[in-house]
Formats: C-alpha cells, structure tokens, sequence
C-alpha cells in the first residue's frame, strides 16, 4: 500500500458503493475524503442479507453527492490515475453499469432492485444528469 497524502487523488470504497475523490485529512487509518466521482453505485438491498426480498429490509442507496466528505479505511483505498470524470457522467454511467448487469439475470432480487434505482433516478440523479 503506497502512502496517501493531503491532497492525492484517490479511489475507494465505501459501503457497497466505490468512488474517485480527494484525500482532505489524514485520520490513523482512515481518510477524510471529498467525493469527486462514481465509479460503482452501492448495492440495493440488505447488504446481510444479499438476495433476499422477503422479510428483511430492502434499503434504498444513493451514491453519495459531489463533493460529500466520508471517512475512507486506508486499506481499501489506492492511489487513482488518469483523467477524472464529472460527477454527473460518472454518476449516470454507474447507474447504467448497475441496471445492465441487474438486467441480465430475472430474479426479484433484481427486480427490486431496478425498481429502486429507478426511482433514485426520478427523484434525486436525473436533476444531476442534466
């Protein structure tokens, strides 16, 4: 694991979900990191429970927001290179990237997870994607 300083930009995950951002302060081992792109949008669902629909709670996520600050595990964050992408085309590009792979299997699951989604996209990413 290279050493991360103030100011890199890096990639890491946080929840279910991945993301490209700056490293604002250095915290033991953690990061204090500012959003700058979605490289993975989080996982729908009860991520204890991966799969099921019945009897749990199947919780709505949305990526965090540009330029929301999260504490990033070290050990799960690596430097980033190359160009990064506008939030707003990383966040619709995630979003397709998750339907698409949704798409290819018809389970429940799945479809409640799309169903999620697609509301997520009418009420909070489609004011983005513009």
């Amino acid at each position: 694991m290279s050493e991360m300083n103030v100011g890199d930009i890096v990639e890491t995950a946080y929840n279910s979900g991945t993301y490209i951002g700056e490293v604002l302060e250095l915290k033991g081992n953690f990061l204090l990191v500012k959003v700058l792109a979605v490289v993975t949008h989080p996982t729908q669902g009860d991520l204890h429970n991966r799969g099921q629909v019945e009897g749990v709670a199947f919780h709505e996520r949305k990526a965090l927001a540009f330029e929301e600050k999260f504490n990033a595990r070290k050990r799960m964050t690596k430097p980033f290179a190359g160009e990064v992408p506008t939030y707003a085309d990383s966040l619709k590009a995630s979003v397709q990237d998750i339907k698409a792979s949704l798409q290819q299997e018809d389970t429940e699951f799945n479809k409640l997870s799309l169903d999620r989604i697609a509301d997520l996209e009418k009420h909070f990413y489609e004011k983005i994607y513009s």
